[in-house]
């Protein structure tokens, strides 16, 4: 193996530019040659390459979203796309593939290993959380503290005006973010995809925080609730309930931006090199994961077959410490 090609597939998440760096210099290390792709899938099909030296990757670990932009390809869920990209890719003598993403990109490095046996390796890049094979992905740590921060500022405003709000955040199948972030601003109530919302027991308890003469109050709602989002559950609630003043704020795409953490920075290093390390000694179709502290890899279809289960235990956590 001689040539290897990294690139970003899906939504930007904050830590992919530190894991291209770990990837790249770790490349160059071991006597590999370097190629960036540019708007992932996409820039597979058209062969956009970028040669990256080590030059090509500094002073931007520290930077959100991604150098190598990215996006989400329909052509290569097609067979006419995959042929294109094995084409683009034997032509530039790339030898193997770093994939850094989410469940949408797995799922297309699968459908392409029926055309080709260029072997590839994945890291979990995604602020949701919700992959298998992984206690953390890149992102979900920066995602975390950028609600923790506008939370805050939130119920600075919520208890000056004795109002309601509620809050939204990503997390179209997945409760991860909402739950943290509850948990870790003190909110009132947290709604999420995994558990069913009751209305009537958001009622409940805001009825029993107005009695106990709160001033305000927090709900953190994930974008995937089956209520249908903070918007309609505002709705119903003030319907039942109005003695505060009820307002929404959605907070959505800045929690894909920002400056990574450093949780985040050092986590997109250890699975950029390991990613990196495992492609050159014959790994392929896996992803470098971290779990319990320690590198594991596993298989892209397990990675999407199977479910992250939600913390039940931290759920009743947040009721207690609300009540």
């Amino acid at each position: 193996m001689k040539k290897i090609a990294v690139l970003t597939s899906g939504g930007d998440a904050p830590g992919m530019n530190a894991c291209i760096r770990a990837i790249v210099r770790a490349g160059l290390f071991h006597g590999m040659e370097m190629v960036g792709v540019r708007r992932g899938y996409d820039g597979l099909i058209e062969g956009d390459f970028l040669p990256m030296d080590s030059h090509s990757v500094s002073n931007i670990i520290q930077r959100g979203g991604t150098i190598l932009k990215t996006a989400r390809s329909e052509k290569f869920r097609t067979k006419e796309g995959l042929l294109e990209a094995k084409k683009r890719l034997e032509d530039a003598n790339i030898d193997g593939l770093v994939l850094i993403g989410g469940d949408g990109t797995f799922k297309g490095a699968l459908a392409f290993s029926s055309v080709t046996n260029i072997p590839c390796m994945g890291v979990p890049g995604t602020i949701d959380n919700d992959l298998y094979g992984t206690d953390y992905t890149l992102g979900f740590d920066t995602a975390l503290n950028t609600v923790i921060d506008a939370v805050d500022k939130i119920r600075d405003t919520a208890a000056s005006h004795d109002r309601l709000f509620f809050v939204e955040v990503m997390g179209r199948d997945a409760g991860f973010i909402a739950l943290n972030s509850g948990v870790g601003c003190g909110a009132e109530d947290i709604l999420i995809p995994e558990s069913k919302t009751d209305i009537a027991q958001i009622i409940s308890r805001l009825e029993d925080g107005w009695k106990r003469h709160k001033s305000s109050c927090i709900i953190i709602v994930a974008e995937g609730d089956i209520e249908g989002g903070a918007y309609e559950i505002a709705r119903k609630v003030k319907e039942k309930f109005n003695h505060y003043d009820t307002r929404v704020t959605v907070i959505g795409h800045m929690q894909r931006g920002g400056s990574p953490t450093c949780f985040d920075r050092v986590l997109a290093s250890r699975l950029g090199v390991a990613a990196l390390e495992g492609l050159l000694n014959g790994q392929t179709h896996e992803m470098a994961g971290l779990i319990n502290n320690h590198i594991v890899f596993t298989p892209f279809a397990q990675t999407r077959k199977h479910n992250v289960d939600i913390n039940e235990g931290l759920l009743r956590i947040a009721h207690i410490l609300s009540a």
